[in-house]
């Protein structure tokens, strides 16, 4: 079975026709990714943002939903696992549509929300997913192999990033850094620290293809939930954490009659 399939797809390789031809008009896609406004402080490396309430970021921030307002959003997701039961729908949308959510400045509510809450949207969609991040596992395999003092230099580089991130913050606009995290290269670039964890295991001891493994599945779950409420002719952004941005668009790109527009298109400069 799978050799047949295997066998389809080379021989349909060299066709000019798609192999899944769409449904209909193309699903226009802006994954919009985003350092932590409101940083819960649980990533390897974590970025340091004043108050985004103050009156000098809200009106960046304004200047940044005008921006996006442009690409006109049919559907807007956004990082929470706050569902209504059954559904893919925001919880805490519906309570801050109603006025009934204390002020945050969280960027799912600072841009998801209120750009959703522009275009009278009823509803904003919450996509994350749990998921393992076996680091540790990595950390103790590394040490035991001789390969401690490269990781630790990995990880050095990334929190020597997110520091500079942090410092531009105090000369630059948030839409200013924003544009520097949705960079179609550096988000490229950025996944190259998951894809060097496959080198960290040996023979039978794969702790790093198993934490990249994680990873992806999670992605790609997220992906999942997206693409089956996108309809044909949608216009959908998602508002997500920067390191997700490479596998989303990697994803969300290559389904059938989906179309990747950039951020920084509709960004401030």
């Amino acid at each position: 079975m799978h050799w047949a399939l295997g066998f389809l797809l080379c021989a349909h390789a060299a066709t000019a026709a798609p192999l899944i031809a769409p449904d209909g008009p193309p699903v226009d896609v802006i994954v919009l990714g985003t350092f932590h406004f409101d940083n819960p402080g649980q990533d390897i490396a974590n970025m340091q943002v004043d108050d985004v309430l103050a009156p000098k970021r809200q009106a960046e921030i304004a200047a940044i939903l005008d921006g996006l307002a442009r690409f006109k959003p049919t559907k807007v997701f956004v990082e929470s696992r706050r569902r209504v039961p059954g559904t893919t729908f925001s919880e805490t949308y519906r309570t801050f549509r109603q006025g009934k959510m204390t002020e945050s400045g969280n960027e799912v509510v600072q841009l998801g929300f209120r750009l959703a809450d522009r275009f009278n949207h009823k509803e904003v969609y919450a996509v994350d997913v749990e998921g393992d991040f076996p680091f540790e596992a990595v950390m103790e395999w590394a040490q035991k192999n001789g390969r401690g003092p490269k990781l630790e230099a990995g990880i050095a580089a990334i929190q020597a990033w997110t520091a500079e991130q942090t410092a531009q913050l105090k000369t630059k606009t948030l839409s200013q850094v924003l544009r520097l995290h949705n960079d179609p290269a550096g988000v490229a670039e950025g996944n190259a620290f998951y894809l060097d964890m496959l080198r960290y295991g040996a023979g039978d001891a794969q702790p790093g293809a198993e934490l990249v493994s994680r990873w992806y599945e999670r992605n790609i779950r997220i992906c999942a939930l997206i693409a089956q409420v996108a309809e044909p002719g949608d216009r959908i952004l998602i508002v997500y954490g920067s390191g997700h941005a490479h596998l989303l668009r990697h994803c969300l790109g290559g389904i059938p009659g989906h179309r990747l527009k950039e951020a920084n298109d509709y960004l401030p400069e």
